[in-house]
């Protein structure tokens, strides 16, 4: 045999070799059958390339950064103590919600479950924002208070007077819109069902599509339309095959959802701005570089970078030279964006966060995605083993502290329940569902000596196991229907920290240049609003941390 034959024999057998060691062409790693068979068996989608941007939304590339003050602190307020974070990506709204986006959601609900019938009547006035946040008692501001959220003037601007809630429940009734459009566009729902086929019976919850699919819409088969996956590909299939959209179909969007403290102040700060290689050079006081508030660029110099107070009395600058062209809010996108593509995370408006404020940032716990304020839910189950789905019957309304009734749930949704002994037994990374007090304050975490309490019952023991000494309003309703309000006068009340004050970030129209500063953090009742605090929404990113290599310098998202 010639060295020329015993050289293609020898490349021939390791062609062989690799083949039947790589397992036949779309065929498992694991056990060799074949995937996506169109014969049935085990179905992948192997079209997914990458998660949809949101719809008002752009990416956030994640990274480290240092989470704090990086000026000096002349508040004295030493709560913002500087630490090393690390963040992950995640997309985040380029603007405030406005007023537009805002009245949409109320449209959707008046439209969807009626004011005028007693079951929903508490759903819609729940959400309404609070426009009364704009009077004054030694100021003219009515003409705020009648049309700031409604007229067609202010309707890019962004929304106020939301307490932390009602945001947090308009960001679940945007996760359900937006994935049901999705849904419908790839065929999984009947083309505009979620106009002609809505109603206070029959609507769309992602988390009951998910886990009961059959009920979504109120069971209506007519709206859920049966599908096949086949490598990425759908078709309508055999009825008896009930297939449908899953978290595995790669097309539902997680939720959208209020940014953590850390994620704000790491998309606020935008340092990515000023990277080269693999280094900061240098902090930043404010969302865009140098020191100053005003414009350095040569058409609009002098004029402000972001909407805040200039001074006592001066909200906007002279007339006919306006220092930021607005003096309550302004006009979404008026001012330049930050190195992320965001607009308005200094001024404007402050802006809800997702955290449970305390007084420091425990990074000596953790230093990844930082966030305090988990407290863990899971579907309730029924008698019959089934997931519980929330009908007119069993809607869930809290009653606020100032007396405002919101609802809890919808129609159409899951009933949730805290986690218990069943997620938690023998677990290391958590314990129990609320886990607001986390070494801050609950009994297990011994950061704190509250006394033994043995000699205490009642009222009197809980009050000496509390953290911080916050007042404790109340609010009943007695046999007549009749609410029932009682104010804690009691002198002895120290701080208003409680599990119930959220942090919110950024400065706002109302605020000196100081809290333009995105290290800045103050807290906020979490049921109650003000005319200068609004909020945006992000969504968590899934998958790797960047779509591709970026070069030294600024990233291109």
């Amino acid at each position: 045999m010639t060295l020329k034959a015993l050289l293609l024999l020898s490349i021939t057998i390791s062609f062989t070799s690799c083949s039947k060691s790589s397992g036949t062409k779309g065929g498992s790693r694991a056990t060799g059958w074949k995937i996506n068979d169109k014969n049935g068996g085990f179905q992948h989608n192997s079209k997914f390339t990458k998660q949809e941007t949101p719809p008002g939304m752009v990416p956030v590339e994640g990274g480290t950064f240092t989470m704090g003050k990086v000026e000096d602190d002349v508040m004295h307020d030493w709560n913002n103590t500087p630490s090393q974070q690390h963040i992950q990506s995640f997309f985040m709204d380029e603007t405030e919600v406005t007023n537009l986006m805002y009245t949409e959601y109320l449209f959707w609900l008046k439209t969807v479950f009626p004011p005028t019938e007693e079951n929903y009547k508490n759903i819609y006035t729940g959400a309404i924002p609070d426009t009364l946040v704009w009077r004054n008692r030694l100021g003219y501001n009515e003409t705020m208070t009648n049309n700031y959220l409604r007229h067609p003037a202010y309707s890019e601007y962004p929304v106020v007077g939301v307490n932390w809630i009602q945001a947090v429940e308009f960001s679940k009734w945007r996760t359900d819109r937006v994935n049901e459009n999705i849904l419908e566009k790839n065929g999984y729902l009947k083309r505009d069902a979620k106009i002609n086929d809505v109603s206070s019976e029959s609507s769309f919850s992602t988390d009951t599509y998910l886990a009961a699919p059959t009920q979504t819409f109120g069971g209506n088969e007519d709206v859920l339309l049966k599908r096949e996956m086949n490598g990425g590909k759908r078709k309508v299939a055999d009825s008896a095959q009930n297939v449908y959209a899953q978290r595995n179909s790669g097309i539902i969007l997680p939720e959208f959802r209020l940014p953590t403290e850390a994620e704000w102040e790491y998309a606020a700060v935008a340092l990515v701005g000023n990277r080269e290689y693999n280094i900061y050079k240098g902090q930043k006081k404010y969302p865009w570089n140098g020191q100053y508030t005003r414009n350095g660029k040569r058409q609009v110099r002098g004029d402000q970078l972001a909407n805040f107070k200039q001074g006592k009395g001066d909200y906007g600058g002279i007339a006919g030279w306006s220092d930021d062209g607005a003096d309550i809010t302004n006009k979404v996108k008026s001012y330049p964006p930050n190195d992320f593509g965001l607009y308005d995370m200094a001024g404007n408006v402050a802006e809800w966060v997702a955290d449970v404020y305390r007084p420091l940032v425990d990074d000596e716990a953790n230093d990844f995605n930082y966030y305090r304020g988990n407290v863990y839910m899971k579907n309730q189950i029924g008698e019959d083993g089934a997931v519980v789905v929330v009908t007119a019957n069993n809607i869930t309304y809290d009653t606020l502290s100032n007396g405002k009734i919101l609802a809890r749930n919808f129609p159409g949704q899951l009933a949730q329940v805290p986690v218990d002994e069943n997620e938690t037994y023998l677990r290391q990374n958590f314990s129990t569902s609320d886990n607001r007090n986390y070494r801050d304050g609950d009994k297990p975490s011994r950061r704190f000596d509250f006394g033994s309490g043995d000699d205490e019952e009642g009222e009197a023991k809980e009050d000496k196991n509390r953290m911080y000494e916050s007042p404790k309003h109340s609010i009943s309703v007695d046999s007549a229907g009749t609410l029932i309000k009682k104010i804690d006068k009691s002198d002895k009340r120290t701080t208003l920290v409680n599990d119930d004050v959220r942090v919110y970030k950024g400065g706002s129209w109302r605020d000196r240049a100081y809290w333009l500063d995105p290290a800045s953090r103050r807290y906020f009742p979490q049921d109650m609003a003000t005319d200068y605090i609004g909020f945006r929404n992000a969504m968590s990113k899934v998958g790797p941390k960047s779509s591709k290599k970026t070069p030294r310098g600024n990233p291109k998202f």
